[in-house]
């Protein structure tokens, strides 16, 4: 009996033994295994880490500033030509809000209609310059519609000025003025130049990529006007001018004469050699896309050769 219980005994410990032995070896084949092959990361596109498609790698929009109370200036980009072709709306925020929805027809028209831009061209558009100004008046710097405005015309014309209360339409390097004019009221044109972070984020864009063409979005009074700073219309201005308002049934102006201009950005534009038009809404509710829309297709198609 004592012999039986020693060779069970010794059955039980190599039994344990031998366990032991296979599990060590299937432990350092796995971990053998391991340090051999290292692991992929993937991204959503199964792509290894820090690989991208050539679709990915192209640029769709740039934040280029920051208002003064922080909200990002977007520029959205559509084609990737050497000819920039930048439209711009917001400039005086909410009290021309119509500016920033004509911005996003634009928008939506090129995401829905790319070949209308060739190879030779990049549009390239800011809806809103002054996304403190439309956050005042509709409650947002995001999409937004008509229903959402304020019906308060206090509140509106409140919205034309950024949160330091400038009008960044007089805050550029041409003919600057502390205090600029609108129609009868003295405004800020800002403590001197490119004093505010909207007119130093699109002057910094504008510096950078030396655009072919600038068109800006105002309301209202109805027309093409061209800029000019001292030095008289550059004749590609007049020719921007004139295509736009042959084909959008604007009429086209020469000269802004409704009250004196101070630091005004399309003329800024002019100083720097760089072709800009202002488009001037009729009303300040209506984004005449008909009108408008036949407009840009034009200059578009101007510079697709």
């Amino acid at each position: 009996m004592k012999k039986i219980l020693i060779i069970v005994a010794v059955i039980v410990i190599a039994g344990i033994g031998i366990y032991f032995l296979v599990s060590n070896s299937r432990n350092k084949e796995n971990l053998n295994q391991n340090q051999g092959t290292p692991t992929v990361t993937e991204n959503q596109n199964n792509k290894p880490s820090g690989e991208q498609t050539g679709e990915e790698e192209k640029k769709t929009e740039t934040v280029i500033g920051k208002s003064v109370q922080g909200r990002d200036i977007i520029a959205y980009h559509y084609g990737s030509g050497e000819k920039e072709i930048i439209f711009v709306g917001g400039v005086h925020g909410g009290y021309s809000w119509n500016t920033t929805l004509l911005a996003y027809d634009i928008m939506d028209y090129l995401k829905a209609n790319p070949d209308l831009i060739s190879d030779k061209i990049k549009v390239t558009v800011i809806p809103m310059l002054n996304p403190d100004g439309l956050y005042k008046v509709v409650g947002t710097t995001g999409r937004f519609s008509s229903i959402d405005v304020s019906t308060s015309q206090s509140v509106k014309v409140t919205g034309r000025f950024n949160a330091n209360n400038v009008d960044i339409n007089r805050n550029f390097d041409c003919d600057w003025k502390a205090t600029g004019m609108w129609q009868s009221i003295v405004e800020s044109g800002g403590s001197g130049p490119f004093s505010e972070p909207e007119s130093k984020a699109i002057r910094d864009y504008v510096q950078n990529h030396k655009p072919t063409a600038v068109v800006a979005f105002y309301s209202a009074a109805g027309g093409v006007f061209a800029s000019s700073c001292q030095n008289g219309i550059l004749p590609e201005t007049r020719t921007i001018m004139d295509i736009y308002a042959a084909n959008s049934g604007y009429p086209a102006y020469e000269d802004f004469t409704f009250y004196k201009l101070s630091g005004d950005m399309s003329n800024w534009f002019a100083k720097i050699n760089i072709p800009a038009i202002n488009v001037m809404l009729t009303t300040h509710d209506d984004v005449e896309w008909d009108k408008n829309l036949a407009g840009i297709k034009a200059l578009i198609r101007s510079y697709a050769e």
